[in-house]
């Protein structure tokens, strides 16, 4: 087997690999807001797979961009992967920011806090299955 053929190979393995992390991440945090009643415990658990949640994103964007520079494919599927991945990272933002104002006192926004998140999560999973999807059919 030649270097190139390893390289997209592992490359591939490591992307598919991340992609099934990331989703452990995504159901870990659903499970923690799912089931934590006191929210300054979830918000420090949340607040701690924050950083796990967006290296792995790095990770398949910039495997996903090797990839698709060495095998030089630009096809639909690949550019689709782009905004998905933005998307993850941008609405995992947005929940970072709306958690970080939330105070202790605050039992309804904190309340409205877990039923967005929970919306979040579900929207994560089912933009990165469709995507999954998407891949493996194209």
């Amino acid at each position: 087997m030649d270097a190139g053929t390893q390289l997209i190979s592992s490359s591939t393995t490591t992307h598919i690999f991340a992609i099934f992390a990331l989703l452990i991440v995504i159901g870990f945090n659903y499970y923690t807001v799912y089931k934590e009643k006191n929210f300054m415990i979830m918000a420090r658990r949340l607040k701690k797979a924050t950083p796990f949640f967006h290296s792995i994103n790095f990770i398949i964007a910039y495997l996903g961009a090797v990839l698709s520079a060495f095998t030089h494919d630009l096809s639909p599927t690949v550019i689709l992967m782009i905004p998905v991945t933005l998307f993850l990272m941008i609405t995992e933002i947005k929940r970072y920011k709306k958690m970080r104002v939330i105070r202790m006192k605050d039992i309804e926004l904190q309340e409205e806090f877990k039923v967005f998140a929970k919306k979040i999560y579900l929207v994560q999973t089912f933009a990165i299955v469709m995507m999954y999807i998407i891949a493996v059919l194209f």
